[in-house]
């Protein structure tokens, strides 16, 4: 009598603790969008507008005032973070695979205030790193409370975490799958229920307080044999790129700068950004904005070209002076613009898809290639921009070869880069370890 007794109630406060992770999650996603926009308004103006449409309407001084501003407030969160000591990683893929799911709150917390003000400001890093360590840290608390076993812990952390995507861009679904397939690493049918009613709760939350709309605004795209034929084509192109990139973050995250230089390389670095934004403003923030000009084919063929080999060079100068934020929307950015690019000469040999749809598919793939995370980047794609089964045979086609070529020459996605060669070694042997992998 007396262990069934004690399952029910274990399996009582694992599920208690799901939902309240979902309704903490929400809240702490809203908080932290709200925070973003009072900080872009402070920071750029333009009432209403958004970040590329208000930095586009500024001086030049301005746009190298925030930024050095932005580097300064960088230098000074580090100091402060460092003296909020622990043992543990910020780091979620770190914490979920080698301590269970703990996260340092404090420090979490203050990484992604941090990460949120910086971004608002114009870092072109991503605004979901921050409710990602919000829905983490409210999900390790909860465990903490209901006292749950290490496992059902790192389960915990890694759907807190998707939660945190779901309820700051409303894609229940898609934060789910990314939990599970992304940060967990296993979509078994015993995690997709959790997942699911963890990113259901705090989304409904957040649309208390946030828009219930598709992220992207785009128009009305068909598949054709020529988008098909584009995306067996492409597909490879983007993946060996987007292997170049994970690279690229693993060597930055590597070299970052140490002692006194750690103050100054923010500095150094976002004032550099600043400079180069007055020419491009487009370089400013996540990419949100630009990629979304890019769906729905209002960005021009020089300035594609010149994008996509300077956004992810931004993101790669702010990542590497120590800067925190998200790599998810600007990978995404990054994909449009490629995208854009490749479908330039497509449209001489085989000319009728609109180049929106080249952008549209060229994010997916990316995501897709530097995430390792198919099924999860399909529904994300659906639910950012809210199409449907439109154009779903290309999206398809591009995704898998990009991340099966990407896949084939690097096994790290971009999360395990900023892992060190050693632990992404035993993420690799726990998720073959792991029981019921695969969906069944």
């Amino acid at each position: 009598m007396i262990q069934p007794i004690l399952a029910q109630r274990s399996a009582a406060g694992f599920w208690i603790a799901i939902v309240l992770t979902g309704a903490g999650t929400g809240l702490g996603a809203a908080a932290l969008t709200g925070l973003l926009e009072l900080t872009q308004h402070m920071a750029w103006g333009g009432e209403g507008l958004d970040l590329l449409a208000a930095a586009s309407q500024t001086p030049p001084w301005r746009h190298l005032a925030v930024l050095a501003g932005a580097g300064l407030l960088t230098a000074a969160g580090q100091v402060l973070l460092r003296r909020l000591t622990s043992g543990n990683a910020i780091d979620i893929t770190a914490a979920i695979w080698f301590q269970a799911g703990r996260l340092p709150a404090l420090r979490t917390l203050g990484s992604a205030t941090l990460s949120v003000l910086i971004v608002g400001m114009g870092a072109a890093l991503g605004r979901e790193g921050a409710p990602k360590q919000a829905g983490a840290v409210i999900a390790n608390l909860m465990a903490d409370r209901t006292c749950l076993s290490d496992e059902e812990r790192r389960l915990l952390v890694a759907c807190g975490a998707g939660a945190g995507m779901s309820a700051a861009y409303g894609v229940p679904l898609g934060g789910a799958l990314f939990a599970l397939e992304v940060l967990r690493g296993a979509l078994a049918l015993r995690f997709v229920l959790p997942a699911l009613v963890v990113s259901l709760v705090a989304t409904g939350v957040s649309w208390a307080f946030l828009p219930d709309a598709p992220t992207y605004a785009i128009p009305a795209f068909h598949g054709s044999p020529s988008s098909a034929a584009w995306a067996v084509l492409a597909g490879p192109v983007i993946g060996v790129v987007s292997v170049a990139f994970v690279r690229s973050v693993a060597w930055v995250d590597g070299h970052k700068p140490t002692g006194w230089r750690r103050l100054l390389a923010p500095v150094v670095a976002l004032a550099c950004l600043g400079a180069a934004s007055i020419r491009f403003p487009q370089l400013l923030g996540n990419g949100r904005d630009v990629a979304e000009l890019a769906f729905n084919g209002q960005v021009g063929p020089t300035l594609l070209i010149a994008l996509a080999l300077l956004r992810p060079a931004a993101t790669l100068l702010c990542l590497g002076s120590g800067a925190p934020g998200g790599l998810f929307t600007p990978s995404l950015a990054f994909g449009a613009m490629l995208g854009g690019v490749l479908g330039l000469p497509w449209a001489w040999v085989w000319p009728g898809v609109p180049p929106g749809l080249f952008a549209l598919l060229g994010a997916g793939a990316m995501l897709a290639a530097t995430t390792q995370g198919p099924v999860s980047t399909m529904v994300l794609m659906m639910e950012l921009t809210g199409y449907a089964r439109a154009a779903v045979v290309p999206m398809l086609l591009v995704v898998a070869t990009a991340t099966l070529v990407a896949r084939t020459i690097e096994p790290r996605s971009i999360y395990d880069a900023r892992l060190s060669n050693a632990q992404v070694r035993g993420r690799q042997r726990l998720r073959d370890q792991t029981p019921d992998t695969m969906v069944s």
